[in-house]
């Protein structure tokens, strides 16, 4: 099950009201009854399935539709106050898309068009993964598994297979592991008959991607192209600034030394941005 709220008047960012009458319109009363009894709301049940806050359709303009939950609702006069948050790492939605989903999600047409809130018994993650699996990029040289899914905890890195970053990656590997992140190399995995169906994998299923761009290694430039291409998050570093293409100099980049001290001063730098991206997913990183 999932909620379904549509306003006329758009959302905000964690609070806003909706007419007492408007709630639970179009929602079987057996699903009502387990979510409000008595006039009084089941705050846990309703904090405990995913929500859907879109604005109503007007003409051809299209609205954003986030994702979220709701975690406290009272009845405040005749309106109830509802508050929420969006899960940022959801890919953005229109209601467009949702209309395009309508019968999966079990949303009626009219339904567009009138500020209500819903709970409609339809899976709306496995909706959403449905629609995401037919978006998925489909590259003819390289193959994308049908259960690959983005790992929150992993990070990878891109660099030279080199014994000159080998330290580089030690100093890496284990302040991200401080930070509860899997850190990995291609060469730490051997799941494809190529190398570069492995680093694809890597990539893919990666939060956060490290990319060296020092000596300009044609392979490292590849593998941030497809790490840029498939929204992940992208830290640029290097040892020196014309190392970095032109294609990419308007991206902020670390600079490092690949020695004791440097090593060290990189780690701390990265930990902060590391942690500045968990923190807050709607730093791209790159």
């Amino acid at each position: 099950m999932y909620h379904l709220l549509i306003s006329g008047q758009g959302w905000g960012n964690a609070r806003d009201t909706l007419s007492i009458s408007r709630i639970f319109e179009h929602t079987d009363e057996e699903i009502s009854a387990e979510f409000m009894t008595g006039g009084k709301f089941n705050v846990d049940k309703i904090a405990s399935i995913p929500a859907i806050l879109t604005d109503e359709l007007s003409g051809d303009q299209a609205a954003i539709a986030r994702v979220g939950t709701i975690h406290k609702v009272r009845i405040s006069g005749k309106d109830v106050m509802i508050e929420y948050r969006f899960e940022p790492d959801f890919p953005t939605l229109t209601n467009r898309d949702l209309k395009e989903m309508a019968d999966e999600l079990g949303i009626a047409d009219f339904e567009f068009h009138r500020t209500h809130w819903a709970i409609k018994d339809a899976d709306l993650f496995k909706v959403l993964l449905r629609r995401q699996s037919k978006n998925k990029p489909a590259p003819k040289v390289l193959r994308v598994d049908d259960d690959w899914t983005v790992d929150p905890k992993l990070l990878s890195v891109m660099m030279p297979f080199d014994t000159d970053f080998d330290r580089v990656y030690k100093v890496l590997k284990r302040k991200t592991k401080k930070l509860g992140l899997d850190c990995l190399r291609a060469d730490d995995i051997w799941e494809a008959p190529t190398v570069i169906q492995d680093v694809f994998s890597l990539i893919y299923r990666s939060r956060i991607v490290i990319c060296d761009c020092t000596g300009r290694n044609a392979n490292v430039f590849y593998e941030t192209g497809i790490a840029h291409m498939l929204g992940r998050e992208v830290i640029l570093i290097t040892q020196t600034k014309r190392d970095i293409p032109f294609d990419l100099q308007h991206l902020r980049y670390v600079k490092y030394l690949n020695d004791s001290a440097g090593r060290a001063a990189l780690s701390k730098k990265l930990a902060l941005k590391i942690k500045n991206i968990l923190e807050n997913p709607k730093d791209k990183g790159s």
